[in-house]
Formats: C-alpha cells, sequence, structure tokens
C-alpha cells in the first residue's frame, strides 16, 4: 500500500512538472513574438517598456506596402504617441529621433486628429539636420495628418524646398523681365511723343528718331535673350547633338562683335588648338560664345585686345571625374574686371556688375545666364578668373566630340600662347 502511494505521489508531481514546464514555454513563446515585434515596429507601452501583445497597435492590412512606396516620408503614431512605422526619408530628415516624433508641431497636430478624427494640414520650415538654424537654407515642408483606423495617426510629410525655390526663381524672373521690358516700352513711347512734337524740325526728328532706333533694338535683344534663356534653362540639350566646329563658332563669334570693337579700336585675337570639335546644339553653342566675346568687348577700354584661346585638356583634371576629354575655350580681356562679392552672382539672371556701363552698352544681364545654362546642358562648366583693373578670363569647358566622318584630321597648330584659365 506504501508503494502504492509513493508511485501516486511520484506521477503526481512529474505531472504538475510538466504542467509548470508547458506553462512556462508558453508565457515564454508570448513574450519571444510580443519582444520581435516590438523590435520590428520601434513599438513601447505608455509605461516607456515593451508593448503586450494585446495592447500592441497592429498597421492595417496592406498599409505598411502602401507607405513603403510613397514619395512622402511617412510616420505612423501609435496611442501614446510612439512611431509604430517610420519611413527612412522620416528618418533623414530629423522628422523622427529615438522612436518619437521630434518636431512639436506634427505632434501637436497628430494628437489633435486623434481626439476628433479630423484630417489636418499645415506647412512649416524646419532646420535642416546638422546645420544652423542661422546659416542653412530652411527646410519647407508640407505636413498632412490622418486617423489610421481607430487607435493610429498617419503623418506625412512632403519637401517642398524644390518647389519653393522654383517659385520663387520664376517669381523673380517675370518680375525683372516686366521691369526690363518697361525701360525701353517707356523711352520708345517718350520718344514718339517728342518726334510728334518737333514735327517741325528736321534735325529733332532724325536726332528721335536715332535714339528710337537705339531702344527698339535694345528691345528686340531683351525679347531675344528671354526666348534663348527659356529653351536653355532647364539645363537639357532638348535636340539631336551634331558635331560643331569649335573655329566655325569663333570666327561666328567675332564676326559677331567685329562693328564694335573695330569702333573701340579693340583687337580681337585667336589662337590655339584648331579643328577642334564638341557634339551638341550649334545655335546654343554659337549664342554661348558670342555672349562671352560681346561681353568682353563692352566692357574693355579702347585700344585694347580680347583673346580667345582653344586647347584640348583632360576631364579627369579638369574636373576631377572619369579620364575623358574636353574642349577649353578661354576668353580674356583687358577690362575693368570684377570684385569678388559680384564673381559669386555674375551668372544669376539680370546681374549686372555696373548697372550704369551696362545701359551704356545695352546689356540686358542675361547673357552670362545663358552661357551657365548652354554649359550645363551640355555637360560643360563655365568659370571665371577676374582682378579688378586688370581685366578677366571666362572658361568654358565642354565635352569634345568627333570631327564628322569625311572631315578633316584633328592637329594641334598654337597660333596664339592660350591665355592661362584661371578659376
Amino acid at each position: 500500500m506504501d508503494v502504492n502511494v509513493a508511485a501516486a505521489a511520484a506521477c503526481a508531481i512529474a505531472g504538475l512538472g510538466v504542467g509548470l514546464t508547458a506553462s512556462i514555454a508558453f508565457r515564454w513563446s508570448e513574450r519571444e513574438q510580443a519582444r520581435d515585434r516590438s523590435g520590428r515596429g520601434g513599438r513601447t507601452s505608455r509605461t516607456g517598456g515593451p508593448a503586450e501583445l494585446d495592447q500592441e497597435p497592429a498597421l492595417p492590412p496592406g498599409v505598411d506596402t502602401v507607405l513603403s512606396v510613397l514619395r512622402s516620408c511617412a510616420i505612423v503614431l501609435g496611442e501614446g504617441d510612439e512611431v509604430v512605422k517610420a519611413s527612412s526619408a522620416a528618418y533623414a530628415m530629423g522628422l523622427v529621433r529615438g522612436g518619437r516624433v521630434a518636431v512639436d508641431q506634427m505632434l501637436s497636430l497628430a494628437r489633435s486628429t486623434r481626439r476628433d478624427g479630423e484630417i489636418r494640414q499645415i506647412e512649416l520650415e524646419l532646420t535642416r539636420p546638422g546645420t544652423s538654424a542661422r546659416t542653412a537654407e530652411p527646410l519647407a515642408v508640407s505636413v498632412r495628418v490622418a486617423p489610421l483606423g481607430s487607435r493610429l495617426v498617419l503623418v506625412l510629410v512632403e519637401d517642398r524646398t524644390e518647389r519653393r525655390r522654383i517659385e520663387a526663381i520664376r517669381r523673380d524672373f517675370v518680375a525683372n523681365v516686366s521691369h526690363e521690358l518697361k525701360t525701353p516700352v517707356g523711352a520708345l513711347s517718350l520718344l514718339s511723343e517728342a518726334v510728334a512734337d518737333a514735327s517741325d524740325d528736321p534735325e529733332a526728328v532724325q536726332r528721335f528718331a536715332g535714339r528710337m532706333q537705339v531702344e527698339a533694338t535694345r528691345l528686340a535683344s531683351l525679347v531675344q535673350e528671354i526666348i534663348d534663356l527659356s529653351r536653355v534653362q532647364d539645363d537639357q540639350l532638348k535636340v539631336d547633338p551634331e558635331p560643331v566646329a569649335v573655329d566655325e563658332l569663333i570666327a561666328e563669334a567675332i564676326d559677331r562683335c567685329r562693328q564694335t570693337a573695330a569702333a573701340k579700336q579693340i583687337v580681337i585675337a585667336a589662337g590655339g588648338t584648331t579643328d577642334l570639335y564638341l557634339v551638341g546644339n550649334r545655335g546654343q553653342l554659337a549664342a554661348a560664345l558670342g555672349n562671352l566675346v560681346e561681353n568682353a568687348v563692352n566692357y574693355s577700354p579702347p585700344r585694347t585686345r580680347v583673346a580667345l584661346a582653344t586647347r584640348r585638356i583632360s576631364s579627369a583634371a579638369a574636373l576631377g571625374e572619369a579620364d575623358g576629354e574636353l574642349i577649353e575655350i578661354s576668353v580674356t580681356d583687358q577690362g575693368i574686371g570684377i570684385s569678388e562679392k559680384d564673381r559669386e552672382r555674375i551668372f544669376e539672371r539680370f546681374y549686372r556688375v555696373d548697372p550704369a556701363r551696362s545701359r551704356l552698352t545695352g546689356g540686358t544681364g542675361l547673357g552670362l545666364s545663358i552661357v551657365k545654362h548652354v554649359a550645363a546642358s551640355h555637360r560643360g562648366t563655365v568659370s571665371v578668373w577676374s582682378v579688378e583693373g586688370q581685366g578677366s578670363t571666362f572658361t568654358l569647358r565642354l565635352p569634345a566630340g568627333q570631327a564628322p566622318a569625311g572631315g578633316p584630321e584633328t592637329h594641334a597648330a598654337t597660333t596664339l600662347p592660350a591665355p592661362e584659365a584661371r578659376s
């Protein structure tokens, strides 16, 4: 009998041990699963510890996939304002830090939406991560907050910095164009009235008519440059490229300024390597080089020299890129030079180093901007070296092309020492 009691007791103890082991294993499995989900979603409870299985908010089916393909930054917040899900862009923009939303305005907006279920939107300016609020350009974002199910809040953040910059450029461009067109149009109006009042004075009529012709030429030049700029300002070559002879571009640029240079007794000399070719839009390249030469002539004093020089260089040495060949075209003058503060802005639209001189020469302030965009659309660069009172050197560097089939062989023949390209 004692043996039977002992056996029964042993069986009971063994059964109790198995039950306890199973219970512990089940609880351990639950905790491991909860920890795994918490690690993937970064979810915490309101007390700051790992969320329990029955307290964890789950994303509705398919939401995770949709959020991963959105262009906007996406953040999903739980009931305790914890970040349940966030895109990598949200971390890169500094919107999420330590599993929490780092922008107070966004957090306040999310709490309001959680209370009443209303969709809200706001425009904010944020400081870029790792930059100073005083020196860095602010990050302009559009924030849209909406409820996601009964327990979650979705925050979508769209970076609108580039769009705002383009809109500002467009507004400035329209304002500048309106101002520039207003000057010659107003002058033509006044001159026409003067001609009408001086109808009985042939000399006055002739003088006013000459002024009208000058203003009409200036107006036509401005309109043409606006058209040229509109064609190249997106920095993309929209036409089929073709081989373009550099010698022909230089000859055309010199011919374009020959009369103005002769009036000021300015010598235009060209030299360097001949029979070079570029690949691109011939009209745009001619306009860019013509603008550089015209600029050099206009800003040079009488009886000076403007030099054009060409050579072939390695793109690895010039741009630090993969090895290749570039054609370098330098335009050097002995003009008034450009100050350091002006050199940073001379390629901006309508910016003039000397507005008074620009009015005398008929400059529009668009020529160098066109040069910059033409260079960019042809995968090249334009740079400037200048010292006040000593002159300037503008240097175009563009990818080298091949001569058309049946064209002349490329050879080097230096007829004028190339001015040192300084940038």
